[in-house]
């Protein structure tokens, strides 16, 4: 990809991303595809490397902690809040920043 395309990519994913009621998404949850992203990451930028299956930084995410399935006890407290979290589909995937 060239960066005019890496750039399209990216622009795409943001106009994708939005906020939502967590309750709205707890189906996703459910099936256990809802993913949780830490908010020191871009939600952008995590996607994007997502949908490039970009394994390696995903795996370095997850290993420090800051992108894993949302638990149950984030889910509790997001649906206790009626929260609104920042969230856009890469499918499989829901990523989900609150």
């Amino acid at each position: 990809m060239n960066h005019a395309e890496i750039d399209l990519a990216r622009e795409k994913v943001n106009l994708e991303t939005s906020q939502i009621a967590w309750k709205e998404l707890q189906r996703f949850f459910a099936n256990g595809t809802a993913v949780y992203v830490a908010p020191d990451l871009d939600l952008v930028e995590v996607a994007y490397q997502f949908s490039i299956d970009n394994k390696p930084q995903v795996e370095q995410w997850i290993q420090t902690n800051r992108l894993g399935l949302v638990s149950d006890q984030q889910a509790i407290s997001w649906l206790e809040a009626d929260a609104q979290v920042w969230a856009v589909v890469v499918k499989p995937w829901i990523l989900v920043q609150g």
